[in-house]
């Protein structure tokens, strides 16, 4: 019996909007707007790639989550999940996930924060190879990330180091953007956009 692995891409790929913008909205619906007027000359210069777009996503999280505890995130992140689950994730992703034999292993490999991937790779029984929140020595979010951003290459350099790929006959990547690239590389099967 073949042993195979699967990795999903989480935002456009599993879901039918960017995590990190609605999350955000959702938890904080009073200075969500506020905040994204302020960052929108920054957010068109990161598209333009005049400046790291790691950067700005990292600035723009923190002016939400800096200084709060991990106990009040990973209680947002809860909140986010019960409310948006399951209208967030294509119903054909539901269903996909659902079908993999826990004889495979399945991860959520993305650049979103794992604060908030967390309840949702726990509902599916995935693992969770993504960017990382850093929390200082008293658990409160410094605003940092403690990993680099988890896009493009660092999807790749993450996924190797993290998952000992020789133990799988298979390895199955799901993805809906250029950033998925380089995970795609070292899929033997390769699926774009396949549940939009």
């Amino acid at each position: 019996m073949n042993r195979n692995l699967y990795l999903f891409d989480f935002d456009g790929t599993l879901t039918n909007k960017d995590s990190l913008f609605d999350f955000l909205k959702f938890s904080f619906p009073l200075e969500y707007k506020k905040n994204f007027i302020l960052f929108i000359p920054l957010f068109i210069i990161s598209k333009l790639k005049i400046i790291d777009p790691g950067n700005v996503k990292e600035k723009f999280i923190s002016s939400f989550l800096k200084g709060k505890s991990y106990v009040e995130i990973n209680q947002l992140a809860q909140n986010y999940f019960t409310e948006n689950y399951p209208s967030l994730i294509h119903i054909e992703a539901d269903k996909y996930i659902k079908s993999v034999s826990n004889y495979n292993d399945k991860f959520i490999v993305s650049a979103s924060l794992d604060i908030w991937l967390k309840p949702f790779a726990d509902y599916y029984g995935m693992g969770l190879i993504s960017t990382k929140a850093e929390f200082d020595d008293q658990g409160f979010f410094t605003g940092k990330f403690a990993s680099v951003n988890c896009n493009n290459q660092e999807k790749k350099n993450r996924i190797e180091k993290e998952i000992d790929l020789t133990l799988y006959d298979e390895v199955i990547a799901f993805g809906d953007t250029s950033g998925d690239k380089a995970m795609f590389e070292i899929a033997t099967k390769s699926f774009f956009k396949h549940f939009n």
